[in-house]
């Protein structure tokens, strides 16, 4: 007799530790469901259900385990990773409205999506116990002077980031001293403007009471992708956190493209526009032009003899591929797929979804509801899920430990994996 829950969870590409970790059940437990010997309550095979069918993440047991509010959430991905641990997400902001049309039509949500933060009043954002945010990289020094003046004479950093995005994060932190914040950044985030960009974000971070930790993870560790990204975890109170204990998978047992890749063979059902016919092959669309790859090839070959570095990235399914950017859609160079007999061809849309984890591979429950040029820029300036779901398993028993003490906790995304704790 087929047991639905093995069965389900197998579907959901989850292990019993998995399960346990997300459910807070003991593995005894779990191993009892998969052994047939007793059920799982109808919540979490519905939950179960949603995962295998969708690629959603699942959410511990329904249960509330801490709130925290989404800056500058792109299409999702750092939310959908906090709410599979147990978080509850009370505010969202995003400023491009297309990124907006893509996070509404895959989360559900019981608040309106705000704006332009740097608009929002830190008074009218409700109490969190973490923050959550990735911002672009900017030079302290193009501070605005409006902004100063209109807070009178400024001092620390009110002084140092007035001007800046992460201004708003620091005058948010300030007001609501959550317990938590975890903030995607890119690799050159510590060296960005000789450094003096990363320093002002520890003299902050400080100067608000926060102990903090980073780490560069590479998500070539769980997709098929070079993608390096700063991470900065901290907390108002010492709670001895190591990012070095997070258990990071090795860079050489990664997954290849093929995974990502749609099947050619007629395994699954065409998704138009980006699979069509029969054996739901590749549109034609995504195949470069000749005048398109000639140019390429032609760009290429002179930058190789001036001795410059450039070259697009011909890759092929066991292969691992270049970081995705938001340039994708603008000739699609950097990640270029050999076919037999064709030119190369861009990825689909729905290839990029798996290629940051927002799907599973082989499967297509991300809602992609925007335009190929927007769902490119989208996918590239996302975070690569599986990297934040593993931080967010490893975050979240701290989370829940620092609101015991003071209700709050500190995570930032950039470069560097050195350990930087301050008493505050």
């Amino acid at each position: 007799m087929e047991n639905k829950f093995s069965t389900l969870r197998e579907k959901a590409g989850l292990s019993i530790e998995d399960v346990a970790n997300i459910t807070d059940y003991s593995k005894r437990q779990v191993y009892r469901w998969e052994n047939g010997k007793s059920k799982p309550k109808k919540p979490i095979f519905d939950e179960l259900i949603r995962i295998a069918e969708n690629g959603t993440t699942y959410r511990a047991n329904g249960k509330t385990e801490f709130t925290f509010i989404d800056l500058f959430a792109g299409i999702g991905g750092m939310r959908r990773a906090f709410e599979g641990v147990g978080g509850k997400c009370v505010f969202t902001s995003e400023w491009n409205k297309y990124s907006r049309q893509t996070y509404s039509a895959n989360y559900e949500l019981d608040h309106a999506i705000a704006g332009d933060i740097t608009k929002i009043k830190e008074e009218d954002i409700p109490e969190h116990d973490l923050l959550l945010a990735g911002f672009p990289c900017q030079p302290f020094s193009i501070a605005g002077v409006s902004k100063k003046n209109s807070l009178g004479t400024p001092h620390g950093f009110e002084d140092k980031t007035q001007g800046t995005l992460f201004f708003d994060i620091a005058r948010i932190l300030k007001h609501h001293q959550p317990s938590a914040i975890l903030l995607e950044n890119v690799k050159n985030l510590v060296s960005h403007d000789g450094g003096k960009t990363f320093q002002v974000i520890k003299d902050t971070l400080t100067e608000l009471g926060y102990y903090f930790d980073t780490r560069v993870i590479d998500a070539k560790s769980y997709l098929p992708q070079h993608r390096e990204r700063i991470f900065i975890a901290g907390f108002r109170t010492d709670m001895d956190f190591n990012f070095d204990e997070l258990n990071i998978p090795s860079t050489d047992t990664g997954p290849k493209l093929e995974s990502i890749l749609h099947p050619q063979n007629g395994s699954q059902e065409e998704e138009p526009p980006y699979t069509i016919g029969e054996k739901a092959t590749v549109n034609d669309k995504y195949t470069l032009s000749d005048k398109l790859w000639n140019y390429l090839q032609d760009y290429a070959e002179k930058h190789r003899k001036r001795g410059n570095g450039f070259g697009f990235g011909l890759v092929g399914p066991n292969d691992t591929s270049r970081t995705l950017s938001a340039r994708y859609y603008k000739d699609g160079s950097e990640i270029l797929l050999k076919q037999k007999g064709k030119n190369p061809r861009r990825l689909t849309p729905r290839e990029c979804s798996r290629l940051m984890g927002f799907d599973r591979p082989t499967e297509n429950g991300f809602i992609i509801p925007v335009s190929d040029t927007q769902a490119y820029q989208q996918f590239g300036n996302a975070v690569a899920v599986p990297v934040v779901e593993d931080i967010a398993k490893f975050m979240s028993p701290f989370i829940v430990e620092e609101k015991k003490h003071s209700g709050q906790i500190f995570i930032f995304s950039g470069t560097d994996d050195k350990r930087y704790a301050y008493d505050g």
